[in-house]
């Protein structure tokens, strides 16, 4: 398929529902995203980080019966980023407190 016929689309926000939210943020906090506490009306707290392009990666609170499961993650960070700086510049698959895939490239 050639560049001229894809749409022009491109993903603006993830949200990842979490049974453990704060396991979780400390999980994705440790590879370097930054995240501001949200809430919008009556909504849940939540967590919110903005990843390159104006992406946004929200962690929100499972709700009773909600899957949390069935997602799998890929991220580009770089190295210097990392508050767990024991993970070396390569790829790697990871699994978050939820038990999702996270597929980590890590660059130096």
């Amino acid at each position: 398929m050639s560049n001229e016929t894809l749409p022009q689309v491109r993903i603006d926000l993830l949200v990842l529902y979490c049974s453990d939210l704060p396991s979780c943020h400390d999980f994705y906090r440790n590879l370097g995203l930054v995240f501001e506490r949200e809430r919008h009306g009556g909504g849940p707290e939540h967590y919110a980080a903005t990843l390159a392009a104006d992406a946004v990666l929200e962690l929100y609170p499972a709700g009773s019966g909600a899957a949390t499961k069935r997602v799998r993650v890929g991220l580009t960070i770089s190295h210097s980023g990392l508050r767990a700086p024991l993970l070396t510049p390569g790829s790697h698959v990871l699994h978050d407190p939820e038990g999702r895939t996270v597929d980590l490239h890590v660059i130096p």
